[in-house]
């Protein structure tokens, strides 16, 4: 059987784009058409993704591209750094790309990421398409138009916005996406249903079982709304002054996670779980969340194949490195609580209520 093609669309004005999601979209030349015919082309892809999916895909664009290039970057949230994007600058400028050129992200969010700030810079800004290959960049990282750079400080530090053209989700990919990989995209749909829709957290709870098993309609299912949340925090606010920081729920501690162990130690998806059960914690000693929601979330987080605990470090190293967090002023970091399951609201939170939290949500503390 095969999965109906959606459409989500994301409300920019005229840099409004659709999210399209279903199976067997890679060969879909009608989607790309509209946007590469007579440009010059370059696939950024990883050493991972390139081999199953580039060829797919360059056969695809290949009829309508005056120019097609392929780039092929080290796979890992640990090479998401400078030397990484100068690579695909390099060959950008050796084969003579112009303002016209596309720039096609093939790939998780690391690709995406790099390839869209790629785009972002390269002669002051070109097109670029995102083609997410796993579930965490398609539910999340591809969408929304943020684009950035790990600094050995700080992850996503350095980076801008900028929007695709287009974002084409092939669950048809997540067939082959390793478990680990699958489980940390399932963090980020999790999320979603935790700030913003309960009953979407329920469906995801019913459903994890086919989930877990990559069952196509149970994966668009989730994809789509995710994405249909993301694109309405997204449209009401585009650069993340106010609403649009709901969506880092439990990335503050997750990015202090990842961090603190080096980048690609854990997964980005597993660092949220863990720093959404933080979060919860958190909600529940400052009388914003109740026992069993905070309860009922850590187990759909350990349900998914998630950490629901982080590294065992004093409190006063995971507060170090939170002060690099992109929401903190001037050192001090806020974070994203939950007033009841499915609303979310961005505040500071008392350093005591801060610490003990740290201390019993850390591997060996007792909540």
């Amino acid at each position: 059987m095969t999965t109906q093609t959606r459409q989500v669309p994301v409300d920019l004005g005229d840099r409004s784009y659709p999210i399209m999601i279903g199976q067997g979209l890679l060969e879909r030349r009608d989607l790309f058409a509209p946007i590469i015919a007579g440009r010059s082309v370059a696939i950024v892809t990883n050493e991972t993704v390139g081999p199953l999916y580039a060829g797919a895909l360059r056969r695809t664009l290949s009829a309508d591209a005056a120019q097609l290039i392929e780039i092929v970057l080290p796979d890992g949230e640990q090479h998401k750094h400078w030397q990484t994007l100068n690579k695909v600058f390099d060959a950008l400028l050796d084969n003579r790309f112009d303002r016209k050129s596309v720039i096609v992200a093939l790939g998780g969010g690391v690709v995406g990421d790099v390839a869209g700030f790629a785009a972002a810079v390269y002669q002051r800004g070109i097109d670029f398409i995102q083609v997410p290959t796993t579930l965490l960049a398609q539910v999340d990282s591809s969408v929304g138009g943020k684009t950035g750079i790990n600094h050995p400080l700080g992850k996503n530090m350095v980076g801008a916005f900028h929007q695709p053209r287009l974002v084409l989700a092939d669950v048809g990919c997540l067939q082959t996406l390793p478990p680990r990989e699958l489980s940390a995209g399932l963090a980020e749909v999790i999320k979603h249903g935790a700030i913003a829709d309960e009953r979407y957290l329920g469906s995801v709870e019913r459903t994890l079982p086919r989930l877990l098993a990559r069952d196509a309609d149970a994966l668009s299912d989730a994809v789509a709304r995710s994405c249909e949340i993301k694109a309405e925090v997204v449209a009401k606010d585009e650069r993340e002054g106010g609403l649009r920081a709901i969506l880092n729920f439990g990335h503050t501690f997750g990015h202090a996670i990842e961090a603190g162990l080096g980048y690609g130690e854990w997964l980005h998806g597993e660092a949220v779980g863990a720093g959404m059960v933080m979060a919860a914690q958190l909600s529940l000693r400052l009388g914003l969340l109740g026992d069993a929601q905070a309860g009922r979330l850590e187990s759909t987080i350990q349900a998914a194949g998630l950490p629901v605990r982080g590294p065992a470090w004093p409190a006063q190293r995971y507060v170090e490195l939170m002060s690099v967090d992109k929401k903190a002023e001037r050192g001090t970091p806020k974070f994203v609580l939950l007033q009841g399951l499915g609303s979310a609201c961005v505040q500071r939170a008392p350093d005591d209520a801060v610490v003990a939290t740290l201390q019993a949500c850390t591997q060996g503390g007792a909540l």
